[in-house]
């Protein structure tokens, strides 16, 4: 399925129904009086988190939602019924913004969290609501109140606790489908990933981690270059991220300069993302003799002045896997510092 992380939708909250204008007329009851009912209010629209949705694909088939229309009043005092209403269900993580003010109305963070977007239209009044002592008989009515109609932008910012950067073909997907039963597309050319893929990591029984793995960023993908404008937004949201470097690519470009790059376009991008906490995973080793894997990894270490936590794997091969996932796991539970 293809990933969409943007939509623009139209919602119609329901009109509120018009008030009765209606007087008793009975046999044997003279001056029966007004009995005209209210309406009923107009449906109101919500947007719900779902965390069994990932992606906006269904605003791409269905763009404008209304709620219904609240009923009018009728006679014997009878109130319209109320439209009911209306819940459009989205992934976690979804921002929604007005589209003529531009104003941020709220963010879907947690499931069955509501956020109203359009709010339905009042009732209006029917005659009985009228009477008063000097006007036993009042003609006067009052009509509903209009539904709110709203053009909304929707953008989705993927949760995730671990975000992968990388060049495109640094092993990036290979490593996902290693450490989680997510099956993104794995080639021998770059940019396989075209789009965002989520996996969930359980390490032991009871604890588990998501790591989401981000399109290739290349060089001038801050000012739209290549896919990574499109899901550098995604990294805000992750409370780690694992900068994978191809130590043995078969290009022979250098793997200093790779992460160059990628530090380049976080700080170019803003949004404090070159601030987060960033861990270099050499991957790939397999490729390499042990005096040469240990030789060209230190080489990398020190050309890069890296200061962080530093490992050495093979995602396929499944090589020191294990050591990271539990230390990934600890830094999010809290119980580790970014290891030197």
């Amino acid at each position: 399925m293809k990933f969409f992380d943007e939509a623009k939708i139209r919602v119609h909250a329901g009109n509120g129904g018009s008030g009765c204008l209606s007087f008793r007329r009975e046999k044997y009851i003279p001056f029966g009086g007004p009995n005209g009912g209210d309406g009923g209010d107009g449906g109101t629209v919500y947007l719900v988190g779902d965390r069994n949705i990932n992606t906006l694909v269904d605003f791409c088939h269905k763009r404008v939602f209304k709620a219904p229309n609240g009923q009018p009043g009728q006679g014997s005092d009878r109130r319209g019924k109320g439209g009911h209403d209306l819940l459009v269900l989205v992934p976690l993580g979804t921002l929604i913004y007005d589209r003529d003010t531009e104003e941020l109305i709220g963010e879907v963070i947690d499931h069955d969290q509501k956020i109203k977007v359009a709010q339905g239209g009042y009732h209006g009044l029917g005659n009985a609501r009228f009477k008063t002592s000097t006007n036993r008989a009042p003609r006067q009515i009052s009509p509903g109140s209009p539904g709110e109609t709203r053009e909304l932008y929707l953008e989705l910012k993927l949760l995730a606790d671990v975000g992968l950067l990388g060049l495109p073909n640094a092993g990036k997907s290979t490593f996902i489908r290693s450490i989680s039963s997510a099956k993104p597309k794995v080639a021998d050319y770059p940019f396989t990933t075209m789009h965002p893929n989520l996996g969930v990591v359980r390490v032991d029984a009871a604890r588990s981690f998501v790591v989401a793995d981000i399109p290739g960023i290349i060089e001038g993908a801050a000012e739209g270059i290549g896919l990574g404008i499109q899901f550098l937004k995604h990294i805000s949201r992750t409370g780690l991220l694992l900068h994978v470097v191809d130590v043995a690519p078969c290009d022979g470009s250098d793997p200093v300069e790779a992460v160059k790059v990628i530090q380049g376009e976080l700080v170019k991008y803003g949004h404090e993302v070159q601030n987060k906490t960033r861990w270099l995973v050499l991957n790939k080793v397999d490729l390499l003799s042990d005096d040469e894997k240990q030789e060209r990894c230190q080489a990398i270490i020190s050309a890069l002045h890296w200061e962080g936590a530093v490992y050495e794997i093979s995602a396929l091969r499944k090589v020191n896997l294990p050591p990271l996932l539990y230390d990934i796991m600890d830094f999010i539970e809290g119980k580790g510092e970014e290891k030197e």
